[in-house]
C-alpha cells in the first residue's frame, strides 16, 4: 500500500470519506446484508462512486476483515496529505495553525486531529521524518475529523516557521520551563502557530529558538507530564475561548 493510501473502517468514517470531494476513492468493500448496506448516509454517498463498490458475502468479508470493527464497510482511498502550505500573507483575522514536532504515537496524533478540528484550528503541520505520520490508526482515532482538517507534511519545520513568521504569525511553543507563561495568560488572537512536541523529547531547541512565547500548563500531583493530546486540548480551546468572547 502506498504511503498516502489509507483504509478506513466503519460507517461514520466511511461516510465522511465518501461524501467528501477531497479524496480519490480506490475501493469500497461492503458486506451483503450488513448495517452499512442499510445505512442511509452510506447509500446516499455511494451514488457517486458506483465503479468502486464491491459487495462481498458475509463469510468472505469477515474472513478478510475479522480484526477490525467494520460495521460492514471498508474504504481504501488516498489524498489526505497536502504537500504545500497556502500563503496567509494577505489574510487577516484569527488564523490558528498547529505544528506537531516528533509526535510518534498514532493514538496521540489521531486525538490531536480530532481536538484541533473541534477547537477551530485551520491546519496541522507535521514533519516528513521523525513522526508517525498519518497512518490508518491515526485516521481511525480521529473519527472522521481528518476530513475537515488540512494536514501539511513538510521537509523542514524550521524553514516552515520562518516562512510563517514572515507572514505575521506569532509562534507559541508548549514548553515547561522557568521562562514559560501559564497557557491562559497568552494572547492567541490573530495569526498564531502553536508548537507541541512529544512527551519524551519535547520540542527541538532549534524550533524553540524561533518561538515568540513559551506556554506551560502547571500541574499538581505526582505525574510531571501531561499527555500531549490533553495539552493541545487545553491550549486550543483557550484560544477558541479568547477569539469567541
Amino acid at each position: 500500500m502506498g504511503k498516502n493510501q489509507h483504509t478506513i473502517y466503519g460507517i461514520n468514517g466511511s461516510a465522511a470519506i465518501l461524501s467528501s470531494k477531497n479524496y480519490k476513492i480506490i475501493d469500497i468493500f461492503i458486506q451483503s446484508g450488513s448495517p452499512a448496506e442499510r445505512d442511509g448516509n452510506i447509500t446516499r454517498a455511494l451514488g457517486q462512486h458506483g465503479g468502486h463498490i464491491k459487495f462481498l458475502k458475509p463469510t468472505h468479508f469477515k474472513s478478510k476483515y475479522s480484526k477490525w470493527r467494520t460495521q460492514g464497510i471498508v474504504v481504501t482511498f488516498n489524498g489526505i496529505i497536502e504537500q504545500s502550505i497556502p500563503s496567509f500573507k494577505n489574510k487577516t483575522g484569527n488564523i490558528g495553525l498547529l505544528i506537531l514536532d516528533r509526535i510518534e504515537d498514532p493514538q496521540n496524533m489521531g486525538q490531536i486531529i480530532r481536538t484541533a478540528e473541534c477547537a477551530g484550528i485551520e491546519g496541522i503541520i507535521i514533519p516528513k521524518h521523525e513522526s508517525c505520520g498519518v497512518t490508518d490508526t491515526v485516521i481511525q482515532v480521529s473519527q472522521g475529523a481528518f476530513t475537515q482538517m488540512p494536514i501539511y507534511e513538510v521537509n523542514n519545520l524550521h524553514q516552515t516557521i520562518t516562512n510563517l513568521k514572515s507572514e505575521d504569525f506569532w509562534v507559541i511553543a508548549m514548553e515547561n520551563s522557568l521562562k514559560a507563561k501559564e497557557w491562559h495568560k497568552i494572547d492567541y488572537s490573530g495569526k498564531v502557530v502553536i508548537i507541541v512536541g512529544s512527551e519524551g523529547r519535547g520540542i527541538k531547541n532549534i524550533l524553540l529558538e524561533k518561538s515568540d512565547f513559551k506556554a506551560t500548563i502547571p500541574m499538581e500531583g505526582k505525574t510531571n507530564s501531561l499527555n500531549v493530546s490533553a495539552a493541545v486540548s487545553a491550549v486550543t480551546f483557550e484560544r477558541l475561548r479568547q477569539i469567541s468572547s
